[in-house]
């Protein structure tokens, strides 16, 4: 399994002086968390590291970006985010630790402060890992999706950039921000995204106003805006990102946004072992096209089948494969 480094000695280091230290008689919400650094700034969102004075550790401290301070959808976003999560309660699932507002009345919440790298970062240096290792992840990645799924909470934005290998083997899956959830009587309120104000230039761009998700990874009905979106739109995602790992490369990209639409709704992908560098067991590729399919009734109806077909036993097969001579 993928190992990272342990976090700072300053941020896990436990004392008696600590430990045993009284609370204030008077609990003050606006001085529990002194801010230490900024961990990612994202297109809508700010992650601090800050230290919890009451349990004195640290912790991810999440909030709106100032110019987003106001605005109504991302301020619901932002608190489905907190929630899902924290009522997943999954080991593949970061956990929430509180959710409030801060002294100016602004929503927040913090997480579990974890030291490691994304999918992301290591697909960066692909050729340093072994298929077990990266196979290893996408299974976590699919028993926290399964928990979803069957919980009623479809992801929606499942990418590389939102799974996360931390310093104790754990794979977390992120930014719950897009999910989608139901109401008790069966219906969902969607908000409105507009295809035609996506940049020519930005694939990645997620939020209202523009397409949910990454463009590489979403499912074709997802780029439709189905409002009839299941959990097998996620196994397509999954799929996409089983796809990278398999080959290095997503299974369409472009030099135009339209390019990309048009790809993920009329092309079929190419065969990963027909493209990819490594061998590709037979079992890994015949599950990674089945996700891709564009009809979703012609996936894995479910993520635990996903889940078995990942834990079957391919690695005796790609033992065979790499016997062979590539034919690239």
């Amino acid at each position: 399994m993928l190992r990272f480094q342990q976090p700072p000695k300053e941020y896990s280091d436990v004392f008696l002086e600590d430990t045993d230290r009284p609370l204030p008689s008077v609990l003050n919400p606006n001085t529990r968390y002194m801010f230490l650094h900024t961990i990612a700034k994202g297109g809508k969102s700010i992650i601090n590291a800050c230290r919890d004075m009451h349990l004195n550790r640290v912790v991810a401290y999440k909030m709106l970006r100032p110019e987003f301070i106001n605005d109504e959808i991302e301020n619901t976003r932002l608190l489905r985010e907190a929630r899902v999560s924290a009522m997943l309660q999954h080991p593949n699932t970061i956990p929430v630790y509180e959710i409030g507002r801060d002294n100016r009345g602004n929503y927040y919440f913090t997480m579990k402060l974890v030291h490691g790298y994304t999918l992301r970062e290591i697909m960066d240096y692909r050729e340093r890992y072994d298929l077990a290792q990266l196979i290893e992840v996408i299974e976590q990645v699919a028993h926290a999706l399964a928990n979803a799924h069957a919980h009623g909470v479809v992801h929606r934005d499942i990418k590389p950039e939102n799974i996360l290998v931390g310093p104790h083997s754990e794979v977390l899956l992120m930014d719950w921000g897009l999910a989608k959830v139901w109401k008790r009587d069966g219906s969902t309120s969607e908000e409105q995204v507009e295809t035609d104000s996506l940049g020519s230039s930005d694939k990645t761009m997620t939020g209202h106003g523009k397409l949910q998700g990454t463009l590489c990874y979403m499912s074709p009905e997802q780029i439709k805006r189905d409002p009839g979106i299941s959990f097998t739109s996620d196994i397509y995602s999954l799929g996409s990102v089983l796809y990278e790992v398999l080959t290095g490369q997503t299974p369409f990209d472009g030099e135009q946004v339209y390019e990309i639409l048009d790809r993920v709704q009329n092309e079929k992908p190419a065969r990963p072992s027909a493209v990819s560098k490594y061998p590709v067991p037979k079992v890994l590729e015949q599950l990674c096209m089945r996700c891709l399919e564009k009809d979703p009734a012609a996936r894995p109806q479910s993520m635990r089948e996903v889940v078995l077909t990942l834990e079957q036993d391919w690695a005796s097969d790609l033992l065979r494969s790499s016997r062979r001579p590539n034919k690239k």
